[in-house]
Formats: structure tokens, C-alpha cells, sequence
């Protein structure tokens, strides 16, 4: 059995939900403790539990403490990864993100396609921005040889959820390939979505969008943002997406979601702001992006190879992750990261 301490590096949900999931690809047990315990509030919550009982429902494996707050768990996958069609409502406005970021390497690794329909929330603070998965994340997996999409059906807000996102993935055919971007290269277009539902008439959308193109107009930078007024929503809320695309291949992208006293025109700042740092760094991939990229490295054939513009803790914890539970070898130089990986075959 696996043994991973849930306190240690960023001792967050990163290490719980990335540890799940890496168990049930490798088909091994796993016992998980102190889990979350740098958090305000420690243990498990509705959105681990989802996660932990969908990659169950996935392998046919079986998890024992799994409850709200729990510390520690055990975990044991079954067999094969199932493909399919499977559906979770988390029933708070959980990240559906986070979760379908967890679900998404078992369904490359699945004997038939998967696709997964979770509902939840979808733009919050401190989870990846829906519009980031579908735009930046997906497509550089394609440089992993993966495929997989993302559709987002609704809009879900903090604090009532209800949004819903369907995710397709296609399993490998043999190993992930190793991805590769070492030079950022010339930014070509810079594209996103300004998404506001029920505030049409206070002009959310296009104000976060206007502010947004003319902080990046100062900068140099041409961009088109869609505006988009949603009323399929069950509440009030927005967000801002916007990413780049250069000559080598690099997608760089940046967000933020509306907050109740965070105005319009501070998010599209905030997100310009954001973008010019990340492109200014030299990097390859963007602050969001680095981490949720290892995991893919880790479990390649070959070495990958990119950029990142800091280091963070969740990238620091998920380094320490994958060489803990799949003996993967991670080198950081100054910004430029390589992960050797161990090229997992499907079993």
C-alpha cells in the first residue's frame, strides 16, 4: 500500500485528489493521512468526496473513512478503468474543474471512451476557470498525444453551483509522448471570453472586457474577447478569461471570477495584468498551467521539457508527488522544469 502524508509540501486537496487518481491508473492501494491539514479547514469536503467516489465507480474499487472532514482514508482501485458515460452532481458549488482534472488522466487510461458530466461550480476562486481547461489545458495535451474536451453546458456561480460541464477523452493508444516547449516565442492573437449571467443590465461583460483590451492595448497588444450575457444560471456571476497563442506553439492563459465588491473593472485589469506578467517572464506556459501539466510529464515515455514564470507550491507539491508514487524524476533550473517520465503503458 501506498503511504502519502496529506501534511506535507502545500498539505492541500492537490495531494488528496492527484493521489487518488494516480492510484487508480496504477492499480495500486493507497492510505492517505493528515489529509488537507494546512487548509482553514482541514479534511475532506463535498468535492474531494465526489472525486474519491467517482474513481471508485470508475475502477470498482472500494474507499474506507471516506466522509465529510475525514483525516485519513484507505483506497483501493479495482480492475480496469472503465469508459463510458457517468454522471456526479457535487451538490455545492464545488470546483467541477478540480474534479474533472483528477477524472480526466483516468479516462486516458480507460479501455473505451469516456465522458464525464459534472455538475457543480465552474468559476470561483482558487480552481482552474472552465474557460482555461477548454482553451489551454486540452490543447496542449494534445502535445502529450492525448485527446479530450470540454463542454460547458452552464454557468455555475459561488455559493450555489448548479453549473454543469460534460468532458469527452479518448484513451492513449499506448503511452503518453513527452511534451515540449523551451522557447516562448512571438505572441500571434490573444483571444477570451467575458461571461456575465444576469447582469446584462449593468454591462458586466463588456465592461471587464473594454477594461481588459485597454491594458493590453498599452502594452502593445491587439485582442478579441467575446461578450457573452448568460441567463441559464441559477444566480448572479462572472468571469474573465483571456489567453495567447505564440509561433512555437505556447497557449498562455489567465482569469479571474467575479466576487461580491470586486468590480467589473478591476477583474479586467487584474487579468491583463496577469497575462503581460506571465508574458513578460519568458515562460511557456502560464501560472495555472505548470502544475497541471506534471502529472501528464510524470506518466509519459521521455523526458518533457518547459518554462514556468515562478514557482508555487502547487507545483512544488505535485514534483513531490509524482516522484513519491511513480518514481518520475523532476529537475527544476532556475524557471525551466523537465520531468522525466516513466511511460505508463494501459494496462
Amino acid at each position: 500500500m501506498i503511504e502519502i502524508d496529506g501534511a506535507q509540501k502545500s498539505g492541500s486537496g492537490t495531494i488528496v485528489r492527484y493521489g487518488v487518481s494516480l492510484a487508480s491508473i496504477l492499480g495500486k492501494d493507497i492510505h492517505m493521512t493528515n489529509i488537507r491539514a494546512k487548509r482553514k479547514r482541514p479534511g475532506l469536503q463535498m468535492q474531494h468526496l465526489k472525486t474519491i467516489q467517482a474513481c471508485c465507480r470508475l475502477t470498482g474499487g472500494s474507499v474506507e473513512n471516506a466522509e465529510l472532514d475525514s483525516y485519513e482514508i484507505r483506497y483501493l482501485p479495482g480492475g480496469k478503468i472503465r469508459g463510458g458515460e457517468y454522471s456526479w452532481d457535487i451538490g455545492t458549488a464545488g470546483s467541477t474543474t478540480l474534479m474533472a482534472q483528477c477524472l480526466l488522466p483516468l479516462g486516458l487510461f480507460a479501455d473505451s471512451r469516456s465522458v464525464y458530466t459534472i455538475s457543480g461550480g465552474l468559476f470561483q476562486d482558487f480552481a482552474p476557470n472552465a474557460f482555461h481547461i477548454k482553451h489551454v489545458i486540452m490543447k496542449l495535451l494534445r502535445g502529450f498525444s492525448a485527446s479530450a474536451d470540454i463542454d460547458i453546458i452552464r454557468p455555475g456561480y459561488y455559493p450555489k453551483g448548479s453549473g454543469t460541464i460534460k468532458v469527452g477523452v479518448d484513451p492513449v493508444r499506448d503511452t503518453l509522448s513527452p511534451l515540449r516547449l523551451t522557447e516562448q516565442g512571438k505572441v500571434t492573437e490573444i483571444k477570451g471570453v467575458a461571461l456575465s449571467s444576469h447582469l446584462d443590465e449593468r454591462q458586466v461583460s463588456r465592461r471587464m472586457a473594454d477594461t481588459c483590451l485597454k491594458v493590453l492595448a498599452r502594452a502593445g497588444y491587439r485582442a478579441d474577447i467575446e461578450i457573452v450575457n448568460d441567463t441559464s444560471a441559477i444566480q448572479r456571476g462572472a468571469a474573465l478569461f483571456i489567453y495567447a497563442v505564440t509561433d512555437t506553439g505556447c497557449i498562455i492563459g489567465a482569469d479571474m471570477a467575479g466576487k461580491l465588491g470586486r468590480t467589473a473593472e478591476e477583474i479586467g485589469r487584474r487579468v491583463a495584468k496577469d497575462l503581460l506578467e506571465d508574458i513578460k517572464s519568458g515562460a511557456t506556459v502560464d501560472r495555472h498551467t505548470a502544475d497541471q501539466l506534471i502529472l501528464y510529464a510524470a506518466l509519459a515515455e521521455g523526458e518533457s521539457e518547459y518554462v514556468i514564470p515562478r514557482m508555487t507550491e502547487h507545483v512544488d507539491s505535485n514534483i513531490w508527488l509524482v516522484q513519491e508514487m511513480l518514481g518520475a524524476k523532476a529537475f527544476l533550473h532556475g524557471r525551466n522544469l523537465r520531468v522525466r517520465g516513466i511511460g505508463l503503458k494501459v494496462r
